[in-house]
């Protein structure tokens, strides 16, 4: 069953949005090279838990942790531990917040030091093919066109789309129906509505697309071992235009 959101419930995913918003701009303030990323995990959970919330990961299938911290050729789902970041490093933070009943979702990769420019590139291009998919998050389109947007443009460039892993709807709980794909055809798929709130989350490789699961049961890496990026937003489908609960706004300050 997919459920739809009224105003009163996307104003409450709104403010666990915007914790998670803060959360991850404490973390960008704290990333450069030398830290470890389990000193990041351990500043997001304590940051949360602050302001009323409560990690939505951790203990979530039994994930041991607050964050998702990602290096290089791991895909999502990584482990923070003693991992010192390193120049020429990416590092993909993914973050949930759960927050008066409700949680918000989202992921940011950053470039540490001096990163190639083939993977800057991934990196901008990701961003970049989010807010494609975004865009077509209105009602009267169908999921299709999300993934449809995604995949197209970054095909384009070259890159590989994960599969096996989607966006997703949320709400009470972190993962609900419907399932958020980041390739598709247009026209295709579940007719988009008024109140539907959905993550939207772009996986990209930089080379193919496939990828395996390591033997922790939850990091996923990508087959060819080449670097792959992941960008998140929280949306909210409206009649005209898609509106971003989550925000890069707090990261985006950090990093100057």
């Amino acid at each position: 069953m997919i459920v739809y959101k009224t105003e009163e419930e996307i104003e409450l995913i709104r403010a666990s949005a915007k914790v998670l918003a803060q959360t991850h701009g404490e973390v960008a303030s704290l990333i450069k090279e030398g830290v470890t990323t389990r000193k990041l995990d351990q500043r997001a959970e304590e940051f949360i838990r602050d302001n009323g919330g409560q990690p939505s990961f951790k203990g979530y299938n039994d994930f041991p942790y607050s964050l998702c911290i990602s290096p290089n050729s791991v895909v999502v789902h990584g482990f923070p531990s003693d991992y010192t970041l390193r120049g020429g490093d990416i590092v993909s933070i993914d973050c949930g917040v759960f927050l008066n009943g409700y949680h918000s979702d989202s992921a940011y990769t950053y470039p540490i030091g001096e990163v190639a420019p083939e993977v800057i590139n991934l990196l901008a291009h990701t961003k970049q093919s989010l807010y494609l998919g975004i865009e077509q998050a209105v009602a009267g389109n169908r999921m299709g066109d999300v993934g449809n947007a995604i995949q197209s443009f970054v095909e384009k460039q070259g890159y590989g789309v994960v599969r096996e892993l989607v966006g997703h709807g949320l709400g009470k709980k972190l993962h609900e129906r419907p399932e958020v794909p980041n390739y598709g055809k247009r026209g295709s798929g579940l007719k988009l509505q008024t109140g539907l709130v959905i993550a939207i989350e772009p996986m990209v490789n930089l080379g193919v697309k496939h990828i395996v699961q390591e033997k922790d049961g939850w990091t996923i890496r990508t087959k060819d071992k080449k670097p792959s990026a992941h960008f998140e937003h929280t949306v909210v489908v409206r009649k005209d235009k898609a509106e971003i609960l989550t925000s890069f706004e707090y990261i985006e300050k950090a990093l100057q």
